[in-house]
């Protein structure tokens, strides 16, 4: 057996270099600690790289030729019975080796590039301390040997991306924003924790190998309670779902995802490319045979979200001006797409070709989505706007950003032989055996991304050239370096065989492209960028025209269907005006008031009973036979009677 020990330094090295940055980077230039934020991630990185080769290449398989699923590091924590115990390790199978490649990749890039970008920002530092423990929360997240384990990862990967999001806090939209993303997470984690709870009193364990194993008292246990024609088994899974859906943005916990855009792109890349964002498409990945086998409803309700989720954010994509919006819906809806690939994934060979696709298009996503937000920041930091109105012709001006955007488009758009396509192909196979609805709902999808992101590229990099104050120019080496690594990634990553190294049942199995697939699926897709550029590469009143002509609908879409709206109102005006007020009258009046009343009885009788004590003998002698007295009376009058 392979020592795989070392793992653990992947997640203690971000864990010192936030420590050491956060206490003492004051003490040194600003660029001293984002070097020594960068040379960590690279030291991590290769150390995945080592994991991964190690573990694909080198270990041993099973006898039924499956990977193997072990702990490479593990402790005791805390005991809380003689058999439920939470440990905290390192856990090492095709996802999570697969899932140390994504993060430490995007996270050293996302270091390199923040060296260029954040030059000369007031916080440098923090922001490198930051980085360095989103690092180690998503991590941890990663490897952890059981649901506790993550759920402690998961709440540490919110509170440092609240932190990441609000990094300006002197703007009052950044600080609403991390508010926000706070708070919608927070909601989604409690039914995560809910879950959690509910699992481990069914099954009695929270250790993953034991909970996906053959002999898993998730199946063996028995379903639990029943309740509204659902088991707990059932509820459980769907509570857990919901976390991961508040992680992952997906409908209707999605308001946090545009918001988060407050925060500096280099951070809108590390959440929305191929860490936090996919956490939940990781979550549901994890407990994925606990879903097939134990909670086939729930997969459902997998399905069904994530099928209309990327639908949703496809179409707001299509409406907004704004370039990192455009990219925030983006990651919605190619979120949504894993999540139903999951959905519609069944278990073992060629039936878990969804799950195998999931787990592809987040490998190849995490690179050309990263590689369109950091080129997005390589925009912004030429023409100083967001917004597609106030950029055009760019393209001679950005060469580089131009060249790697425009590969990031093309692998988004799902065009061969790029990444996207490949992964994109797998999704619609497995869609197409599930559900032929579902199936046409995701290449409509398909059509609407193609059509967004080169909207996006041609008012960019076309369109009319604007007058710009100042003449834009390509960012520094560190900027571009990381544009043209990721380009290469979006170029080749669809070529990896993934079915070999991922599987619903971690043994490989062998798939290919179904033309008959592939080719609808490619036509619509350049039927996207056909419209597109008839729409877009030059300046014309077509789209100003489809827009009025689609009248409500187009606004609907533009505002983000009012989702926002709907919640201020039941927040404000009902669960405020309707419930939190009364509630706070009843506080402030009946509990405080009956509590100040008592106060004010016991403070009015001491002060008539200290009265009392004057000290003066002959006042006590005299209440002594007055008593006295008194009594005798009483007992006379009694004796008598």
């Amino acid at each position: 057996m392979i020592d795989f020990s070392f793992t653990a330094w992947i997640l203690l090295i971000p864990l010192i270099l936030f420590v050491v940055i956060g206490l003492f980077g004051n003490r040194f230039k600003p660029l001293v600690s984002g070097i020594a934020g960068t040379t960590g991630l690279f030291v991590i990185w290769v150390l995945s790289l080592i994991t991964a080769y190690k573990y694909f290449f080198v270990l041993e398989r099973a006898a039924d030729g499956s990977f193997q699923k072990f702990m490479a590091v593990n402790m005791r924590w805390l005991t809380l019975t003689d058999k439920l115990h939470i440990d905290m390790g390192v856990l090492l199978d095709p996802i999570a080796v697969m899932m140390l490649l994504v993060v430490t990749t995007v996270s050293f890039m996302v270091h390199v590039y923040s060296i260029g970008y954040m030059h000369g920002e007031k916080g440098f530092m923090r922001f490198f301390s930051m980085l360095s423990l989103f690092s180690f929360s998503m991590l941890g997240l990663v490897v952890a040997t059981n649901i506790f384990q993550m759920y402690i990862f998961w709440e540490l990967v919110g509170v440092s991306s609240y932190l990441l999001i609000g990094f300006y806090y002197t703007r009052d939209t950044a600080v609403a924003a991390s508010k926000k993303a706070f708070i919608v997470t927070r909601f989604a984690d409690l039914g995560f924790l809910i879950g959690i709870l509910m699992l481990s009193y069914v099954t009695g364990t929270f250790d993953f190998i034991t909970l996906t194993g053959p002999n898993s008292p998730a199946f063996t246990s028995g379903q639990g309670i029943w309740f509204l024609g659902l088991s707990t088994m059932t509820w459980s899974m769907i509570f857990v779902f919901m976390g991961g859906a508040g992680k992952s943005a997906m409908f209707p916990l999605h308001i946090w995802l545009p918001d988060a855009m407050e925060g500096p792109t280099p951070v809108s890349a590390l959440i929305h490319a191929a860490t936090m964002v996919v956490a939940g498409v990781y979550l549901v990945a994890r407990l994925f045979p606990i879903y097939v086998f134990s909670a086939p409803a729930a997969l459902d309700v997998v399905m069904y979200v994530g099928a209309f989720s990327s639908i949703f954010a496809a179409i707001i994509a299509c409406t907004q001006f704004d370039i990192k919006r455009v990219l925030a819906y983006s990651t919605m809806s190619q979120i949504g797409m894993m999540m139903f690939a999951l959905g519609v994934s069944g278990y073992g060979g060629h039936e878990g070709l969804g799950y195998m696709a999931s787990m592809f298009h987040l490998f190849t996503h995490a690179f050309f989505k990263a590689l369109l937000f950091l080129a997005a920041g390589a925009i912004i930091h030429a023409v100083h706007s967001n917004y597609m109105y106030d950029m055009g012709g760019l393209r001679k001006n950005l060469p580089i950003t131009h060249a790697t955007f425009l590969v990031a488009c093309l692998a988004i758009a799902g065009i061969p032989p790029l990444s996207g396509f490949f992964s994109k192909d797998e999704i619609l196979a497995a869609g197409h055996e599930k559900s032929l609805l579902l199936y046409w709902v995701e290449m409509i999808v398909s059509g609407l991304t193609a059509f967004y992101m080169f909207r996006l590229y041609y008012s960019i990099f076309w369109g009319k050239n604007q007058e710009y104050h100042h003449k834009p120019h390509e960012a520094p080496k560190t900027m571009t370096i990381p544009l043209m690594f990721l380009a290469l990634g979006a170029l080749l990553a669809g070529l990896i065989p993934f079915s070999h190294f991922v599987s619903s049942d971690r043994i490989p199995f062998a798939s290919h492209i179904e033309m008959g697939i592939a080719i609808p699926a490619v036509l619509v897709g350049l039927l996207g960028i056909i419209v597109a550029t008839l729409f877009y590469r030059k300046e014309t009143s077509i789209p100003d025209q489809i827009f009025k002509a689609l009248g409500g609908f187009a606004q609907a879409a533009y505002h983000k269907f009012y989702v926002d709206e709907l919640y201020l109102f039941i927040t404000k005006k009902i669960i405020f005006n309707y419930i939190s007020r009364p509630i706070a009258w009843f506080d402030r009046h009946i509990v405080d008031g009956t509590m100040n009343g008592l106060a004010y009885v016991t403070n009015e009788a001491s002060e008539r009973i200290k009265k009392l004590q004057s000290g003066q003998l002959q006042q006590y002698a005299l209440i002594f036979v007055s008593g006295t007295v008194f009594l005798l009376l009483i007992f006379l009058y009694l004796w008598t009677c």
